[in-house]
């Protein structure tokens, strides 16, 4: 029987219609002749500020559908040979479709229109700042190590953070990235170490947020990066196949292939991947470090009218990897292997109910596990892992397009079980004299167990629009019961306002958010197992984060070809997360500090394109501190006594002072571009107290010892410049043939990501190494 907050969401929910797909909206045109017959011709929709440039032809009925249109301004250009060309500017700012009928006028001779794109450079309506990675962006990115690709283009956004094995942080935050994946959102880890990593070459777009979230966001907000699959409507049978390969013995492969026929969209992918570097290692002879992987993805799509529209998904992907050894673990034989594998299907319907009103229902199941485990030769202990989640998402809302106001209201919940299995055997208490593990330790323990995840939540929002004032405001509810029972009610505001004669956007945003501790080892890390692994006291509950998260920015268009965002922030947090890593062995278990606050600016000059040129500037400052004691981990002996009875200030893992990043592409040719990157860190602070340097060394080599400055407790400064090609070997119509070579850190020079301490790892950036990418769309 349902009871409490439970049956409380539930008749909430049953009084709701359903939803849309989440920050995007589509655009329907309707051409005709002056007579009022329809007419094929060629529409092309283009928004600088979106980075979307986008074009189809018309069918017979003179209809066209442009899908997934992340909101904001375009510019809608219409063209058939022998009419006069038309041009308007056009907003889509609702998942309510816009509709368009235009007319083409006979043109007695040859008519050109001047198109001007600069009018959609900044989007003086968006009340938050969206960064938006568009289609040719994706297309020309630089090659990134197997399963990273997504990451690593969301870490050329300000304030994002790539640490080691590929674990993205958003301005200081750890484990509260949201992926929405054509409106469904995962709130698990998906770094390479984690889980399976999302196929980049399925994308079409990608948005990132960090501040300003609408009401229909929450779990997990430090960021959210949004994904759209690719949605290529034309007509019959075409694809695209991907092949890299370069460093470190790294192979990649993808083939897509899409059938569009009437109102039935078919289409799979199948991927696979071989490296040498899977993960980050340790040491700069990399031991140990081979990973392979492969999956598959399927999609259906079909337009039942045009009210309705059904859309169904599946993925299967499994990765197997082994844990790169330390020095001492290498001599010693030590082999220790980890697997991921997951298993998603979704399926969701819209339904207009009229040109103002669109609902959507949406559900998605899935299956994901890990697993680890070691050989008899593993030093200095010898951990095993079983632990993997079902879950089951439901969504449902519904959107209204009322004159001044766009209306949002949902629900959603989410079922799931979670079984974990964990287990160690220490195999030294002392490495060459010096004590890694106190003697009350165990040499041996094991853990199991189970339990169901019941978390629901309903929201409202409206975005209100008053001239050159914009206003987005919302509330949204949020029960979670995993290992506690917590609910909590999160206020969202976020403001711009333009200033026409200047053509700056001023914005300021607060957010309220309830963010659930992670997933991964929650059970474990939950459990007080103080006094069975040789600590003193106990331990404390792991609750989930309760912040305040501010934000003042603006946005500014320079000369009609640059775009200045500008941003100051500042989030205070209770009960912060973070995650407690157990040596190198890449098994974390989640935790939390009593509080946070973290602080910062940010600043991204971006040339969308001036003649033959584009590219962006950026630079983030952070400086984040946080307060013990801590709650959940797995500390052993005194390490809890350190972390449990102490309410020192400290910095985050987290708190780089200051990451410059830019990259400049130049089109050398018509079919031929040149491209530069740099990117600068001044390093992550480590937690080593009065360690032993000459043991140390004997851990990762004296190298790696001379990366790290031990009076200032902080990793040394890093430094990558890049440089990449790519021509168009061959191209007719929609088929071609694309060939890229990127060469990293150029310099060779020696880039230290992490170091080890309570609360990280030791991780080694890659040196100077290269790869070719050979793309063919047909």
């Amino acid at each position: 029987m349902l009871r409490g907050p439970t049956l409380r969401f539930f008749l909430v929910l049953l009084a709701l219609p359903l939803t849309g797909q989440w920050g995007t909206g589509e655009l329907r045109i309707q051409v005709r002749d002056p007579s009022g017959l329809a007419l094929e011709a060629t529409v092309t929709l283009a928004s600088q500020a979106n980075q979307v440039r986008h074009s189809f032809v018309t069918d017979a009925n003179g209809r066209g559908t442009a899908k997934a249109l992340p909101f904001g301004p375009y510019r809608l250009q219409v063209e058939r040979t022998g009419f006069t060309p038309f041009s308007e500017l056009v907003e889509v700012r609702s998942q309510v479709p816009v509709e368009r009928t235009i007319t083409l006028g006979v043109a007695p001779i040859e008519t050109t229109v001047n198109v001007n794109e600069s009018e959609t450079l900044v989007d003086p309506s968006a009340a938050a700042l969206v960064n938006h990675i568009g289609q040719e962006l994706l297309r020309d990115r630089p090659s990134a190590a197997p399963g990273r690709s997504v990451l690593e283009m969301v870490n050329t956004e300000p304030g994002w953070l790539l640490e080691s094995n590929g674990i993205l942080h958003p301005r200081g935050s750890e484990y509260q990235v949201q992926y929405v994946i054509d409106g469904i959102p995962l709130f698990d880890n998906r770094s390479p170490a984690f889980a399976q990593s999302l196929g980049i070459e399925e994308f079409d777009s990608m948005r990132v947020r960090t501040a300003g979230y609408p009401a229909e966001y929450g779990r997990k907000l430090g960021g959210v990066i949004e994904v759209d699959s690719s949605r290529n409507q034309q007509p019959g049978f075409h694809g695209s196949a991907v092949f890299q390969g370069g460093s470190y013995s790294a192979v990649n492969g993808f083939l897509s292939a899409q059938y569009v026929r009437g109102a039935n969209t078919v289409g799979l992918s199948v991927e696979g991947m071989l490296t040498d570097r899977y993960l980050d290692p340790p040491l700069i002879e990399n031991f140990t470090n081979h990973g392979s992987g492969a999956g598959f993805s399927g999609r259906w799509e079909r337009d039942w009218s045009e009210h309705d529209r059904t859309r169904a998904y599946v993925h299967h992907r499994r990765t197997g990897f082994l844990v790169p050894n330390e020095l001492v673990q290498q001599r010693a034989g030590q082999r220790q292997d980890r697997t991921a594998e997951e298993t998603l299907g979704q399926i969701s319907h819209d339904h207009i109910f009229s040109p103002r009103v669109l609902a959507n229902l949406r559900l998605m199941s899935r299956d994901t596990s890990v697993a680890l485990w070691s050989n008899p030769f593993s030093i200095p202990i010898l951990p095993a892992q079983d632990r993997g989640f079902r879950e089951t998402y439901a969504s449902a809302s519904v959107s209204a397009s009322l004159g001044r106001h766009e209306l949002k209201a949902g629900a959603d919940a989410i079922f799931g079980s979670i079984h974990e299995n964990f287990g160690y055997r220490i195999g030294a208490y002392q490495i060459a004299g010096t004590q890694i593990f106190d003697p009350n330790i165990p040499a041996s323990f094991r853990f199991a167990g189970r339990r169901q995840d019941r978390e629901q939540s309903a929201y409202v929002q409206d975005l209100l629009r008053l001239g050159d004032l914009n206003i987005s405001a919302g509330v949204r509810y949020d029960h979670y019961r995993l290992m506690v029972d917590e609910n909590a009610a999160s206020p969202r505001l976020a403001v711009s306002w333009r200033v026409p004669k200047t053509g700056v956007v001023f914005r300021a945003a607060y957010d309220r958010v309830f963010q659930t501790p992670a997933v991964e080892n929650v059970i474990l890390a939950s459990s007080d197992l103080v006094q069975r692994l040789g600590g003193e006291g106990a331990s404390l509950r792991l609750r989930p984060s309760r912040g305040n998260f501010y934000e003042l920015g603006f946005s500014k268009s320079l000369l009609g070809k640059l775009r200045l965002d500008g941003s100051y922030y500042r989030r205070s947090v209770a009960n912060f997360a973070d995650d407690d890593l157990l040596l190198n062995t890449g098994v974390s278990f989640p935790i939390a500090f009593t509080q946070a606050i973290i602080s910062g600016y940010e600043a991204k000059l971006e040339l969308p394109r001036w003649g033959r040129f584009s590219g962006f500037a950026s630079y983030s400052n952070l400086a984040g501190k946080g307060r013990l004691p801590v709650a959940g981990g797995l500390f052993l002996g005194d390490d809890a006594a350190g972390v449990l009875n102490s309410t020192a200030f400290f910095p985050i893992t987290q708190d780089q002072r200051n990451t410059v990043r830019a990259r400049l592409r130049y089109q050398a040719a018509r079919r031929i571009w040149l491209a530069a990157g740099a990117e600068y860190a001044s390093g992550l602070p480590i937690e080593l107290g009065s360690a032993d340097q000459s043991f140390l060394a004997q851990q990762y080599g004296q190298a790696v010892i001379e990366r790290v400055n031990f009076s200032r407790s902080r990793v040394r400064p890093s430094f990558s410049l890049d440089l990449s090609a790519g021509a168009d070997v061959w191209k007719k119509d929609r088929r071609s043939l694309r060939l890229q070579a990127d060469v990293f850190n150029l310099t060779g020079r020696l880039n230290l990501i992490n170091f080890a301490g309570l609360f990280s790892g030791t991780a080694v950036a890659p040196g100077c190494n290269f790869a070719v990418r050979l793309q063919t769309d047909f």
